[in-house]
């Protein structure tokens, strides 16, 4: 079983080299492709004023994060939610950006670039020249945005969780009869341990002038008005 987690942030703006932090961390885990219902969803403070260009995007304030956590009292619960698990994320450099940021702000080493998956540089492969936003694409897979009035990390997380599905294939995903190796089983192939059959030469199906003397023959002499010629006019 392949084991994932969806994970996205939302953050007091989107200038981390500026000293923005994350403010709430959502993540979901998938087990071959399909939530579990185990999630993970945290409000952080982060010690600075959210930027108002921001709060009116999340809609979370500073009064909220006052009485929160900070980063580093939650770190170890979420890195052991996440386990080695890939992480998927939609625009993923940008929420790496920010988790590594915190991570090295206290002391912990930052996660490698080879452990995201980034379904919007899968979306700009498969879509390109598209718009290729969560709700654009949510739009496009006819998934339900009625629950994103604002930008929540849990949310979105769900969000991308079925876009991550329909990018991935959807639900069929696996039922890809090309899919394999020539050289596997395929339909028709004696199950391991039968006896193999001999294979047979293919058979010239073009009459041979013989046998095309003999059906004129036949159609002449032995059919007595034939429809087609009726229609052909003969």
């Amino acid at each position: 079983m392949a084991r994932e987690i969806v994970f996205d942030v939302e953050t007091t703006g989107t200038r981390v080299e500026e000293g923005d932090r994350i403010i709430q961390i959502g993540a979901l885990e998938l087990v071959d492709l399909m939530p579990t219902g185990r999630s993970f969803n945290r409000l952080v403070n982060p010690e600075r004023p959210v930027d108002p260009g921001a709060a009116a995007v999340h809609g979370i304030t500073d009064e909220m994060l006052r009485d929160q956590p900070v980063f580093a009292a939650i770190v170890d619960e979420f890195l052991a939610f996440i386990g080695d698990a890939p992480l998927v994320a939609h625009n993923a450099e940008f929420d790496r950006g920010f988790l590594n940021a915190e991570l090295m702000r206290i002391g912990r080493d930052p996660l490698p670039a080879d452990r995201f998956i980034d379904t919007l540089a899968i979306a700009r492969q498969r879509f390109p020249g598209q718009r290729n936003s969560l709700d654009h694409l949510c739009r496009r897979f006819g998934i339900d945005l009625s629950e994103r009035d604002r930008h929540d990390a849990l949310v979105d997380c769900r969000l991308l969780a079925a876009v991550y599905l329909e990018l991935k294939g959807g639900r069929q995903a696996g039922l890809d009869l090309l899919a394999g190796d020539p050289g596997e089983a395929g339909p028709g192939t004696a199950p391991p341990g039968d006896a193999p059959r001999a294979v047979r030469p293919p058979r010239p199906h073009a009459p041979s002038p013989e046998e095309r003397a003999r059906h004129e023959a036949f159609i002449t002499e032995a059919l007595e008005d034939p429809l087609w010629l009726a229609a052909d006019g003969g």
